[in-house]
């Protein structure tokens, strides 16, 4: 046999499938000639039991015209329920329910806070003839449920206890206080998460809050501040109205004042309607001032002036509890008093009607943009029923509560009641009181109703938005539902297609602090602001957010580079000068260019060898000259293509070394054509070292000191290949890592110690008297040799990537280059262009001591 329990989720879940599949609206009527609005009017409903089939007087006359017509409507759910109760041979069989219904036009002052206009309804004695209540129902004010239970108590019987049916409010549940009073409203545990919960949906981060100034507005405030803190919302304002029924002018102003100031645009309310937070809402509404409202059931009112209480521009969102329909509810009203409520605009003029809302109007793609004629065809096409407002339901659901705790008594008390004779049974109050509050049920609608409040922590709300249509008439439609039972994510259900068709949430701004941080910003908070405050700063270099709001900025791998935008991380490309790069190409071509040029002038000198232009100027060190400038040519070629460990050392080895011979042979040449003129002076006595060819050991001597450096360059840290990621952005760059910068600079400062001694007796020697004298060519040579590689040097340092590689190439290349075209050019062109002047003949007799050196 199935459980009440497994009954109810089988009924729950159907009830979901089916609400969702065919959704409801509502719609109602603002009516104009009544001046009340939805103001309600304070009843006791005292139940008691009689014997056989009873009817109960609906609505006596005096009674009708007494209560307003939001009472009515309260005082509707209970006949409902008494007549379903009465006519069901399942409940209380033979036994009929019957109420009294006293209801009380109340009024405030400042000091007593109640002063009752009806005191005769609560006499000081108790009559033993008058019938015995059993319990009362009280609804809808929890303010005059306070006041009057003493006296209730007092007046009535002794043991009686009070049943309140309105909104659930902290004081009341204080068994010391209040030990006859029990409250059948489930208190609003998951309400803070369920409105943070739409917030965070709608991407709001930026809300007001407005509260009553008593401990149940503190507590909900409290709840709601942990709730925001878990998805990071903030607290633009949360204005906290005092408990007294009259405020202060200039209070409301400033309470007024402290709303319009604030940039949020959505505003919790949570509170009482019969508190003082009312006269704030009315004056934002007259001074045309409108939020996103986000409240509570008891805010789903008309106000006195003919217009919803929350009325906004953008839409008004209300949670309830969850709860079913009531069918044949409007059938029942019509049927008591068929000359008030004979069709379905009176109906709407008193509360609001459903109708099933599955299929908008197929030409309307914007609710708003709808003909008035193709809505209210849509309004009409499927039959209305009267909806309950939640005091109603909690009134209905009370009688069942009552009648099924009476029922379960009498079915423990059946061998009691055949002894009395057919004399009619007597309950007793305390005992049903004590079983209604452990009581559990299904009511005719399907729905569970559990009077434990210490089980009604994971309570269900609907979600419902409320706007205006036209002028007169307001439409309600659910958008959504709050499940707290269920894991976080899926507690918050939105009908996605609703929302869009019925509102303007997506066009209007949202209700944030600071506009979102795109991807590529990072969030940067404002000092001594909220978390929700904040700049949106751009990622360092290499960093990217790719996510909106993102609190800091992802460093890319070391393979990879952030894009412009700083989005997205992309894989680095490889660079190394290339031969197939154009750049590599280029100085290719070069570096084959001179070297066949090259090896073209020392064939010319080779062929030539024996002429005085060739055998003035040492025939032997000039071949060697052109052989190391041949080899420092072809070193070029070790920049350029992948590096390997092998080639970089050859890189820095081989450029050391050719280039020092050719700066040797350089210094060598110098020294030898200085040393030749000077032994032809008399009293010299210097020439044993041009026979004995001492000036060529230079070369053997520089060449064997940069081998030294070199050697010891490579014994300690050896150039090796490596991966430059951080050089150039988007690249790695393969280079020949120096190893030591302190051996790499000490050869190319030996090197350039070598020029400079070149350069220098060069210029020494560029003066002297000779028709073949290269003294000046090796002194322009070697002066574009230093300004090559001075130059070199801060510009190798400001260069990133392969163009540093390059411009060391083309150093190589432009000094290789100097030496050829400043020495060998002039003597090329005398030899092949100007042969008559390459003869002996042209000779005087001093030459003829240099010709016999060389």
């Amino acid at each position: 046999m199935l459980s009440l329990n497994s009954v109810f989720w089988f009924l729950k879940i159907s009830f979901i499938f089916c609400h969702l599949s065919d959704p409801r609206c509502f719609w109602r009527i603002k009516d104009t000639e009544n001046n009340l609005g939805d103001k309600e009017t304070y009843c006791f409903f005292s139940i008691s039991t009689k014997h056989g089939y009873v009817k109960n007087d609906y609505f006596q006359w005096n009674l009708y015209k007494q209560v307003t017509p939001k009472t009515r409507h309260l005082i509707f759910s209970v006949y409902l329920a008494l007549e379903e109760i009465n006519n069901n041979f399942h409940i209380l069989p033979n036994i009929s329910l019957v109420v009294d219904i006293e209801c009380i036009l109340q009024k405030y002052s400042e000091k007593t806070g109640l002063i009752l206009k009806s005191e005769e309804l609560i006499p000081n004695y108790y009559c033993i003839n008058e019938r015995r209540y059993l319990i009362v129902l009280t609804a809808p004010l929890w303010a005059i449920s306070t006041k009057l239970g003493p006296y209730l108590f007092m007046s009535r019987i002794p043991e009686v206890s009070q049943l309140y049916c309105g909104h659930f409010h902290l004081p009341l549940s204080d068994n010391e206080q209040f030990p006859h009073l029990y409250q059948i409203s489930p208190k609003d545990t998951s309400l803070p998460l369920a409105m943070v919960s739409l917030v965070v949906h709608f991407r709001w981060n930026w809300i007001g809050v407005i509260i009553s100034n008593d401990d149940h507005g503190i507590q909900f405030l409290s709840e709601l501040r942990g709730e925001m803190q878990i998805n990071i919302v903030c607290l633009s304002f949360a204005i906290i109205i005092k408990t007294q029924k009259f405020m202060a002018l200039k209070e409301l102003h400033m309470n007024y004042k402290q709303i319009l100031m604030s940039s949020a645009k959505v505003v919790i309310v949570y509170g009482y309607k019969d508190s003082p937070i009312i006269y704030a809402l009315l004056l934002c509404k007259s001074q045309g001032m409108f939020r996103i409202w986000v409240s509570v059931s008891q805010f789903d009112m008309i106000t006195i002036l003919g217009d919803f209480l929350l009325y906004s521009s953008t839409g008004t969102f209300i949670f309830s509890h969850q709860k079913p329909e009531i069918s044949g509810f409007g059938q029942f009203i019509q049927r008591v008093h068929p000359s008030n409520y004979s069709s379905e605009l009176s109906f709407a003029k008193l509360w609001w009607t459903y109708f099933r809302c599955s299929l908008p109007p197929s030409n309307c793609k914007k609710l708003k943009n709808c003909p008035t004629k193709t809505v209210f065809k849509w309004l009409f096409m499927t039959p209305l029923g009267m909806a309950m407002s939640d005091t109603c339901y909690n009134l209905y659901n009370a009688i069942y509560a009552v009648a099924h705790s009476l029922h379960d008594m009498l079915l423990q008390q059946l061998d009691t009641w055949s002894k009395n004779d057919g004399k009619e049974l007597e309950f007793d109050p305390w005992k049903m009181f004590s079983v209604l509050k452990t009581l559990q049920f299904i009511n005719p609608a399907g729905d569970l109703v559990n009077m434990k409040q210490n089980l009604k922590q994971n309570v269900e709300y609907d979600i419902f938005y409320i706007m205006d249509f036209q002028k007169d008439y307001g439409l309600k439609m659910k958008i959504g539902r709050f499940t707290g039972h269920l894991s976080s994510g899926q507690q918050l259900y939105m009908s996605k297609e609703i929302i869009e068709w019925a509102t303007d949430i997506d066009q209007i701004l949202p209700s944030i602090c600071s506009m979102p941080c795109r991807p590529g910003l990072r969030k940067s908070p404002q000092e001594g602001k909220d978390i929700c405050c904040f700049d949106c700063n751009p990622c360092a270099e290499n960093e990217i957010s790719n996510m909106t709001n993102m609190d800091q900025c992802v460093k890319c791998p070391e393979n990879q580079y952030a894009n412009d935008d700083h989005t997205l991380c992309l894989e680095k490309v490889v660079a190394i000068l290339d031969y197939r790069d154009p750049l590599g190409i280029t100085l290719v071509g070069f570096a084959l260019f001179f070297s066949v040029l090259t090896s073209v002038v020392l064939g010319v000198f080779l062929k030539h060898r024996d002429t005085p232009i060739v055998k003035a100027n040492n025939q032997t060190l000039s071949f060697v000259l052109l052989i190391s400038l041949i080899f420092c040519f072809i070193c070029s070629f070790l920049y350029i293509g992948h590096p390997t460990m092998v080639i970089c050392i050859l890189q820095q080895t081989t450029f050391a070394i050719v280039f020092t011979v050719a700066t040797s042979t350089i210094l060598a040449k110098t020294v030898i054509v200085l040393l030749a003129f000077k032994i032809t002076v008399p009293g010299r006595r210097m020439r044993w070292l041009l026979e004995t060819g001492a000036p060529k050991y230079i070369i053997l001597i520089c060449t064997i000191i940069q081998l030294i450096l070199c050697g010891i360059w490579l014994g300690t840290s050896p150039p090796f290949v490596d991966a430059d990621v951080q050089m150039v952005h988007g690249h790695i760059i393969i280079v020949c890592n120096k190893g030591s910068v302190i051996a790499f600079y000490c050869v190319l400062g030996y090197m350039g110690f070598v020029a400079l001694a070149s350069f220098t007796v060069a210029f020494l020697a560029r003066n002297l008297p000779d028709t073949f004298n290269e003294a000046k060519l090796l002194t322009f040579s070697m002066l574009v040799f230093c300004s090559v590689w001075i130059t070199f040097i801060p510009v190798y340092h400001s260069t990133k990537g392969k163009i540093m590689v390059a411009v060391e190439v083309f150093s190589i290349l432009a000094s290789s280059a100097g030496l050829l075209l400043c020495i060998f050019a002039p003597k090329c062109y005398i030899i092949l262009l100007k042969p008559q002047k390459n003869s002996f003949q042209k000779f005087r007799k001093p030459h003829a001591i240099a010709d016999n050196v060389s």
